[in-house]
């Protein structure tokens, strides 16, 4: 992990609805099990616990995933946001993070659920968003709404 544990990051939602203020990061980690793959809608779900956390914009909507997890997610575009384990901690997801590279997983838990071709992923051929987009013109009319990597003042911006 890149991260001090007393460095404080900024994060959020997708639609910039839900913006945080995180700090303490530790076991940054990636779970396999169902119940977070069914959480995230995709394989695993890339989780860093934290020490503290404060929403500076807007409040997340939570699921209570079982008796002892809520997770909170964004109401207006659905980005998943935390997994919190009743009386013990907070993870953030890291891809909600305006830096998610800074915190690179040290851990795998959940193993016995994960999808047999996780294990293949690097080996798989590669092409980039560019590339995609020239060999299908479809994409070329995309506009982009998603809230940018930074904190804003307000959200969407009036020179948008």
């Amino acid at each position: 992990m890149n991260l001090e544990k007393t460095d404080i990051k900024s994060g959020g939602c997708q639609c910039g609805a839900v913006r945080y203020c995180a700090e303490g990061f530790k076991r940054p980690s990636i779970c396999h099990c169902r119940m977070c793959q069914k959480a995230v809608g995709g394989p695993f779900a890339a989780l860093v616990v934290v020490e503290n956390l404060s929403w500076t914009r807007g409040e997340p909507a939570y699921f209570q995933s079982s008796n002892l997890v809520r997770r909170r997610f964004c109401r207006d575009c659905g980005t998943p946001l935390t997994y919190e384990f009743e009386g013990s901690h907070i993870d953030i997801t890291i891809a909600s993070l305006d830096q998610p590279d800074l915190v690179a997983p040290e851990i795998q838990l959940g193993l016995e659920n994960r999808l047999s071709w996780c294990e293949g992923l690097a080996d798989l051929p590669t092409r980039t968003e560019e590339a995609e987009a020239a060999a299908q013109d479809v994409f070329s009319n995309i506009r982009n709404h998603q809230h940018p990597d930074r904190d804003t003042e307000a959200w969407p911006e009036t020179t948008r």
